[in-house]
């Protein structure tokens, strides 16, 4: 009896199974109106997968409806409240292609900066997007001067100009701390904005258990913990505009001072030359360190 139960559940589980999956493999062949209103459905119920799929079937079977324009620029909006920026940018990028008019492509424009403004919650982590951001607002600002939405990209040009100094320091600090004066001052030099006052600026804050580990962007409160030697951090590095010169081996000799060391620079540039052999560098060698 038992077993007949179960045998009974089991055809019961698989029947219920193959009738949803042949109720969603029936989905075809739809009026627009059908997928649109599928769509709107899906998005009131958070369901922004199974909206994008809706939007393909509407897409592919009504390419020419009068729906689209509308339904992509909803589903724009819907990635954009729920964060999902990326899915956002590629709605809109597919809305000024195919179906924005002129007055209508302004605003896509904005929106598109807008979800590249959003998607950088941690500035410090996204060299590229930021630089991407500044880009698109600054065509933004050359192709609609007079656009009701010109301060407000140029707000946020600001901020992101702000972020990406920030960030740049923040990398030429790391540089002066594993000494490395050169790679600093290059970063240093990128688009410097001395617009910038530094004292007026209060830099953003991380989250409590983020700022553990990130520090401020000069340090990290792990930073005793690192040893200070040159095979782990290159602190006590050879500038590089200072000649590399290896520890003589003689245990007589200990100390070389600054006017040895380029002579000894010199002497290896002729021995490498041709000029002098190596046994002739050799002893130029000791007698300059004598």
């Amino acid at each position: 009896m038992k077993i007949k139960i179960n045998f009974v559940l089991a055809v019961f589980m698989v029947l219920t199974l193959f009738s949803g999956c042949s109720k969603d493999m029936d989905e075809y062949n739809k009026p627009a109106v059908y997928w649109y209103g599928k769509i709107i459905e899906s998005i009131s119920d958070g369901n922004l997968e199974k909206a994008d799929n809706y939007y393909s079937s509407l897409q592919g079977e009504h390419i020419g409806s009068p729906l689209l324009p509308e339904a992509t620029m909803i589903l724009a909006i819907a990635h954009m409240h729920y964060e999902e920026y990326l899915l956002s940018e590629h709605f809109l990028d597919e809305y000024v292609k195919r179906y924005a008019t002129i007055n209508e492509k302004e605003e896509a424009e904005f929106l598109k900066i807008k979800a590249k403004y959003m998607a950088l919650p941690n500035p410090r982590r996204d060299q590229v997007l930021i630089n991407g951001a500044i880009i698109a607002g600054e065509k933004f600002k050359r192709d609609y001067p007079n656009s009701m939405y010109y301060h407000v990209v140029d707000t946020m040009l600001t901020r992101l100009y702000l972020a990406q100094a920030v960030l740049n320091e923040t990398i030429a600090s790391l540089y002066d701390r594993l000494d490395k004066p050169k790679s600093a001052a290059y970063y240093r030099s990128i688009k410097p904005q001395p617009w910038i006052n530094w004292d007026e600026i209060d830099r953003a804050n991380s989250s409590w258990y983020r700022a553990w580990f990130e520090g401020d962007g000069t340090s990290s409160w792990y930073d005793f913990l690192v040893p200070d030697t040159q095979s782990v951090v290159s602190r006590n590095s050879v500038h590089d505009d200072t000649p590399v010169v290896k520890k003589p081996k003689s245990k007589e000799i200990k100390t070389i001072n600054e006017t040895q060391k380029h002579e000894i620079m010199q002497a290896k540039q002729l021995r490498d030359k041709g000029v002098i052999t190596k046994e002739e560098f050799e002893d130029l060698k000791n007698e300059i360190l004598k």
